[in-house]
């Protein structure tokens, strides 16, 4: 009788570096769905656990930084990984572990600088903003919301000379989810910064509270069209393309802004 035969089948690899969310729709949740989204193997290394759910953050408790470095060198000594994305990383000790790291990679790296939810929860210690600074000239892209942009460059949107200072960055950086009427009808805007020239990417606005998590896949998403080999910019394009699929087919979980549906938004990479 014939044996059936296994094929090897070819899939890039690509690591998250972020907390746990409990709920399953932010965090490295959030990222492993949205890489597999994509047609990619996800890997993860957790940096903080946390009790969190729709309706906000309850409790934090940091990993150890040599258990963070512990699951970076298990997954990159024996995965070939294409591209990583950085999300929440809490304090200084982990952040310089990371950072150890991947200075020494040539890979794509999307640093997502979480510090402040869309609850308005405190992801990153406060003596820890200044050492977040130190990972972007490794960066491929930084990806803060306009809380975090501020917090970090001083950014207002609209503002001649925080818009100069971005411009200067020697690293790219996106500056996700502006809101601008136009003809009675709300966009979504993101500003890209690069060398020098501002890129501009919209979408009209979807009215939804199932907004969890979103932050956190954008970014994740980007990473994923970086690892399959696609410009910044297609990266982008792609990504935002993906959350607003996600958003539009998002299912009513929980009590306050529930997640979305990323299984739905991989659909239209398809």
């Amino acid at each position: 009788m014939p044996q059936n035969k296994i094929e090897d089948i070819f899939m890039r690899s690509i690591l998250t570096i972020a907390g746990s969310d409990s709920s399953g729709g932010a965090g490295v949740q959030a990222d492993l769905k949205t890489f597999e989204a994509f047609g990619l193997f996800g890997t993860s290394a957790i940096t903080v656990l946390t009790a969190q759910n729709t309706t906000g953050v309850t409790s934090i408790e940091e990993v150890s930084p040599e258990f963070v470095e512990s699951q970076i060198d298990a997954v990159l000594n024996d995965i070939d990984i294409s591209a990583i994305k950085i999300g929440m990383l809490y304090s200084r000790e982990i952040i310089e572990v990371v950072r150890g790291k991947i200075e020494r990679l040539s890979i794509p790296i999307v640093v997502d600088p979480v510090s402040i939810s869309k609850a308005g929860s405190n992801l990153l210690k406060d003596d820890a903003i200044e050492q977040m600074k130190t990972l972007f000239k490794y960066s491929s892209v930084i990806t803060p919301n306009l809380f975090e942009a501020k917090k970090l460059f001083n950014y207002k949107f609209g503002n001649s000379s925080s818009f100069q200072t971005l411009r200067e960055a020697n690293y790219p950086i996106l500056i996700k989810n502006h809101k601008l009427l136009k003809k009675d009808k709300e966009f979504s805007i993101d500003l890209l910064f690069n060398s020098g020239v501002k890129t501009v990417f919209e979408s009209e606005s979807i009215k939804t509270e199932n907004l969890h998590g979103t932050g956190c896949s954008y970014s994740s998403a980007i990473a994923s069209g970086l690892a399959l080999g696609k410009t910044l910019t297609e990266s982008i394009s792609d990504a935002k393309e993906f959350i607003n699929e996600a958003l539009l087919k998002a299912p009513k979980i929980g009590n306050g802004a529930g997640p979305i549906n990323h299984k739905e938004g991989g659909k239209i990479l398809l």
